[in-house]
C-alpha cells in the first residue's frame, strides 16, 4: 500500500490528509512537533484572552484520526534522505514514504536585534509561542500591586502585531506599538483604510508610533527585557517585547537537502518540487510561476486549504493544477471586521477608486476599477460580504456601477444589523453624477444560498 507522509499538521497538511483519505485507501501519516492534534491557529489569541480553552480550538475530536486511519506522529523531523525516501526523527526513529508532502508552515522573522534572545522577547505564531506568552505575562486578574509585566513594546505593523496588541491589552498591559511604515500596514492598505484602523486603535488606548522601529533591546540586569531603544532615539521601559515583523517559510532545516529552495520550497503549478514524489503546500511553498494577480508565497489560511485540496487530487491519480482564482483575505482588528477581494493596491489613482466611510462608525468600503470601469477589487471594513457573490462579479468582469447597484445581493451581515447600501449608492451618485438605485433584494433567492 502506498504510504503518504505529511510533515506539518496545520490547515494545509490536514486538508491534504483528509482529502486523500476521501479519494483513496493509501496509508497516511502526519508528523508534527508542535502539537499532537490539529488546531485552529487563528484562535490562539482567544485562548489567551480567556474566550475559549485550547481544546475548543481543535476542529476534530481526538478519536477522529484513528477512525479515519490517519496516523499521527508527534515528533520532530531532523533530516530527509530523498534517495532512500526516508525521514529521520528526533526520537531516533525513521519513517519511509512513497509520497512526501511538506506543509511546515511559517516561523516569525528575527532580524538579529541586539537583545532579541533575552527572556521576555518573543514572536507569536506557534502553540509554543502562546505558552511562552503565558510565562512572560501575569495571569488574568493579578492585582496591580503584584504585577510584574505592566508595559510592552510590540514591533511590526501587520495582522500578527495587532493581534498581540489586543491580547496584551486584555491583561491590562500598556502597549507601545512600533510601525516602520508611514501608516499601519501601509504596504497592504491604502491610507484611508490605515487611518480607520489607527483611529480604532486610539479608541483602545494603543500608543502607536509610526515610522519607528527597534534599534536594540536592553537587559534589565537579570537577563530579561528592561527597555527598548528605537531608531528615532526613544527609550521605552518595558518588561515584554513582541517581535511580530512578519513570518517566513519554515524551511531552514531543508536548505542543504537537495530541494530547490528560494525563500520557500519552490514548486510548479502542480505543487511538485524538483524531487520526484515530493510536494510542498501552504506557507512553506513558493510558486515558481504564480497565477496572474497572485504572489509566489501567500501565508494565508484559505490558501493552505486550497493547496491541500489540490495536491490530494494529484496524489490520488487526477493530476490537478493549482488555480487559486481571485485573491481573498479576511481579518479582524479589535471590533472591526475586514475583507478584501481581488486587487486593491495600497496606492491607486483617485479616478480608479470609489471610497465611502461612515461619518461616525468604523465602516468603510472601497471599490477599485480599471479605466473601462471594470471592477478589480473591493475592501470592506465593518461590513460582511458574500464571497461567492463578489467572486462572481470579478469573474464576470462586472462594472463598478453594477457592483454598487447590487451591493445588497452581496451583503452577509446578520439580521438586524444596520444596512448602508442606500447611503453608499447616494454618495456614489453624487460623486459620479449617476442615477443608480439599490437593486431590489430578492430575499428568497439570497436566503436560498445560505
Amino acid at each position: 500500500m502506498k504510504h503518504v507522509v505529511i510533515i506539518g499538521n496545520g490547515i494545509a497538511g490536514v486538508t491534504a490528509a483528509r482529502n486523500i483519505r476521501k479519494r483513496c485507501d493509501y496509508r497516511i501519516s502526519i508528523i508534527s512537533a508542535e502539537t499532537e492534534h490539529f488546531f485552529s491557529r487563528t484562535a490562539l489569541m482567544y485562548v489567551y484572552m480567556g474566550h475559549m480553552k485550547f481544546e475548543h480550538t481543535k476542529p476534530y475530536e481526538d478519536w477522529f484520526w484513528k477512525k479515519n486511519k490517519i496516523d499521527l506522529v508527534f515528533d520532530r523531523v531532523d533530516e530527509v534522505t530523498f534517495d532512500a525516501k526516508s525521514i529521520h526523527l528526533s526520537s531516533g526513529k525513521s519513517l519511509s514514504y512513497d509520497v512526501l508532502i511538506f506543509a511546515t508552515g511559517s516561523k516569525p522573522n528575527m532580524f538579529g536585534w541586539k537583545g532579541q534572545d533575552l527572556a521576555g522577547a518573543q514572536g507569536l505564531y506557534s502553540y509554543q509561542d502562546l505558552l511562552k506568552l503565558e510565562e512572560n505575562t501575569d495571569p488574568p486578574g493579578t492585582p496591580l500591586s503584584k504585577r510584574t509585566v505592566t508595559r510592552a513594546v510590540v514591533a511590526g505593523g501587520g495582522l500578527i502585531g495587532i493581534e498581540l496588541v489586543e491580547m496584551l491589552l486584555s491583561r491590562n498591559v500598556e502597549v507601545y506599538f512600533l510601525v516602520r511604515e508611514k501608516n499601519f500596514w501601509g504596504n497592504v492598505l491604502p491610507a484611508e483604510e490605515s487611518k480607520l484602523i489607527q483611529d480604532h486603535m486610539a479608541e483602545h488606548h494603543v500608543n502607536l508610533f509610526l515610522e519607528d522601529e527597534i534599534a536594540e533591546i536592553n537587559d534589565d540586569g537579570n537577563g530579561r527585557v528592561g527597555s527598548v531603544l528605537t531608531k528615532s532615539g526613544k527609550v521605552i521601559f518595558c518588561q515584554l517585547v513582541g517581535l511580530t515583523v512578519g513570518v517566513s517559510p519554515n524551511v531552514d532545516f531543508l536548505r542543504s537537502s537537495g530541494l530547490e529552495i528560494n525563500r520557500g520550497i519552490v514548486v510548479d503549478q502542480y505543487l511538485q518540487t524538483n524531487i520526484p514524489d515530493v510536494y510542498a503546500i501552504g506557507d512553506c511553498a513558493e510558486l515558481k510561476t504564480p497565477p496572474q494577480g497572485r504572489r509566489p508565497i501567500e501565508a494565508v489560511w484559505y490558501v493552505g486549504r486550497m493547496m491541500g485540496e489540490t495536491v490530494a487530487e494529484s496524489i490520488c491519480g487526477v493530476r490537478t493544477e493549482y488555480r487559486p482564482g481571485n485573491w481573498f483575505n479576511s481579518a479582524k482588528f479589535f471590533d472591526v471586521e475586514y475583507q478584501t477581494y481581488g486587487d486593491v493596491p495600497s496606492a491607486i489613482a483617485d479616478e480608479n477608486t470609489f471610497l465611502w466611510r461612515h461619518p461616525q462608525k468604523n465602516v468603510l468600503i472601497r471599490l477599485v476599477c480599471d479605466n473601462q470601469n471594470i471592477l478589480l477589487g473591493i475592501n470592506v471594513f465593518g461590513i460582511r460580504l458574500r464571497h461567492e457573490v463578489v467572486d462572481r462579479w470579478l469573474n464576470e468582469r462586472r462594472s463598478m456601477d453594477y457592483a454598487v447597484e447590487h451591493l445588497a445581493d452581496a451583503n452577509f451581515d446578520p439580521e438586524f444589523y444596520k444596512r448602508h447600501e442606500a447611503d453608499i449608492v447616494a454618495f456614489y451618485n453624487k460623486k459620479y453624477w449617476k442615477e443608480l438605485k439599490p437593486a431590489k433584494k430578492d430575499w428568497r433567492r439570497i436566503l436560498g444560498k445560505i
